[in-house]
C-alpha cells in the first residue's frame, strides 16, 4: 500500500486526518512534580493516543491547545497557527481522535482524525543520506590541518 500518485494521498488515509506538531517540549511542566515533557515524550510509541485539551484561561494564549500523552503527562502544544482551528473544533464537539506519530529533536508529531474513527499512521520516513554523488572533502595541508 503506497502513496496512489492518481488520487494524491496514501489510500489507508483519509482527508478528516492531518499530522500537527507538537512545540514546546523543552520547557518544563508547570506540575508540582515538574514533570519532563522531554522524559515523557521518550516514553511514547507511535500509535498510542494522545488527549488534546483546550486552555482558554492560558495567560499566553486564550486559542492554547494542550497535549498530553495517554500517561497523562503534557507534552506540549498545538502550535499557534493551528490551535485556533482544532480548538474551536473540539470545543463545538466535533468527534475526534489523537494519535502518538513520532518525536523529532524540538517538536514531536501527533496524527488527529476528526468525524470518527482511528487515524492512520504515515508510513514511516526514513531520514535522508548523503547524496549518491557525495565525497567528503580530503584533509591535509591546504586546509590548515
Amino acid at each position: 500500500m503506497g502513496f496512489d500518485e492518481r488520487a494524491g494521498y496514501f489510500p489507508a488515509m483519509d482527508e478528516r486526518e492531518l499530522s500537527l506538531a507538537v512545540v514546546g517540549i523543552t520547557h518544563p511542566n508547570a506540575d508540582k512534580a515538574r514533570s519532563n515533557r522531554r522524559f515523557e515524550l521518550a516514553l511514547c510509541v507511535p500509535g498510542e493516543p494522545i488527549d488534546l485539551r483546550p486552555e482558554p484561561k492560558n495567560p499566553h494564549d486564550a486559542h492554547a491547545v494542550a497535549v498530553f500523552s495517554v500517561r497523562g503527562t503534557q507534552l506540549g502544544y498545538l502550535t499557534a497557527e493551528r490551535a485556533p482551528w482544532i480548538g474551536g473544533k473540539i470545543k463545538a464537539g466535533e468527534e475526534y481522535q489523537a494519535i502518538f506519530q513520532e518525536a523529532g529533536a524540538t517538536s514531536a508529531v501527533i496524527r488527529l482524525r476528526f468525524g470518527g474513527g482511528a487515524p492512520a499512521l504515515p508510513p514511516r520516513r526514513d531520514p535522508p543520506g548523503p547524496p549518491d554523488d557525495f565525497e567528503p572533502d580530503p584533509d591535509g595541508p591546504e586546509w590548515g590541518a
